[in-house]
């Protein structure tokens, strides 16, 4: 599969292609399925299937005050996208200025049928573009042959990025996962804390994510960390540390098992899988690092037998 960015060098070997188009942050069950509508239409016609997406969520062009926590990284996105193996092309456009006053008709004409021959267009039901949100699923189904894709639901509840945000800020990280349909994760760079974490005997990871992404709610999550070595399952901190602070709120991450050396500077994916407990303050540190043996222990539990179920609140 070939992923491009921009349409400036862009030359496609075809008359005809079936085009699904969205901001897709998250790549959720939703977008999965949308995204496997487009690619089943484009196998039955026996033409490619493109998909185009943005390099930034389009709040971020339009309401810089108001773009909200991202699901994902961009590289993150592509990545998920690849991963279904349905498509041929990936098309990441530049969500700027230029982009934003471009009207729903010049979109339409210079990138979806002129740049990339769409003869079909596959757009969720909530999908808007073009300069004052003017184009719309039944606008293009007025000018070419467009599927509006119905809103996906699972169990009565439909799935969308908002409601997994929400998911995270709740810290009910099972229902996240659920809409997601893999464990919510977040890249980032280790960088120097308080390092009260050596001093207790549990030495941490100092996580700064490196894009704007939602976060867990506050608490002590198991789950597992990909070094530029390997993988380590570990006991995830999120929160303001009220026993020594308050602190700026951080994500620390304690390595099970960790052999290699110092970590700073390095980057790291943090993978979410339960949430143990909510961030609490204790009388003394000897408390805190009771406590802390109990979270290492029942995450190791929990990782090494593969149960996803829910922590306690």
């Amino acid at each position: 599969m070939l992923v491009v960015h921009g349409l400036d060098s862009l030359q496609v070997p075809w008359e005809a292609c079936v085009v699904c188009i969205g901001t897709f942050d998250g790549v959720h069950r939703g977008h999965q399925a949308l995204i496997a509508r487009a690619s089943a239409i484009a196998r039955k016609r026996e033409l490619p299937c493109v998909l185009v997406t943005f390099d930034r969520h389009p709040t971020a062009t339009l309401a810089p005050d108001r773009v909200p926590a991202l699901l994902c990284s961009l590289r993150q996105k592509i990545d998920q996208i690849c991963a279904l193996r349905l498509v041929d092309l990936v098309v990441v456009l530049p969500f700027d200025r230029a982009m934003a006053e471009t009207s729903a008709a010049d979109f339409l004409a210079e990138v979806l049928t002129g740049a990339l021959r769409a003869k079909s267009i596959v757009v969720g039901h909530d999908f808007t573009f073009g300069r004052g949100r003017e184009g719309d699923g039944v606008w293009l189904a007025g000018r070419i042959e467009t599927e509006v894709f119905p809103a996906f639901q699972i169990g009565g509840i439909r799935v969308s990025s908002s409601l997994i945000r929400q998911n995270l800020l709740d810290g009910d990280l099972e229902a996240a996962t659920a809409l997601l349909g893999r464990s919510p994760r977040l890249e980032g760079i280790v960088v120097s804390g308080q390092r009260l974490g050596r001093e207790l005997g549990y030495p941490t990871a100092n996580v700064a994510p490196v894009e704007r992404v939602a976060i867990p709610a506050d608490g002590v999550y198991a789950g597992w960390v990909q070094t530029h070595a390997s993988r380590f399952a570990a006991a995830i901190s999120i929160g303001t540390r009220p026993t020594v602070g308050p602190l700026d709120r951080a994500v620390e991450a304690f390595l099970l098992d960790y052999p290699g050396e110092s970590l700073y500077g390095q980057a790291l994916a943090i993978e979410w899988v339960v949430r143990i407990r909510g961030q609490e303050k204790f009388d003394s540190l000897e408390a805190l690092v009771v406590q802390m043996e109990k979270d290492v222990a029942r995450c190791r539990a929990v990782l090494e037998s593969g149960n996803s179920a829910p922590g306690q609140g």
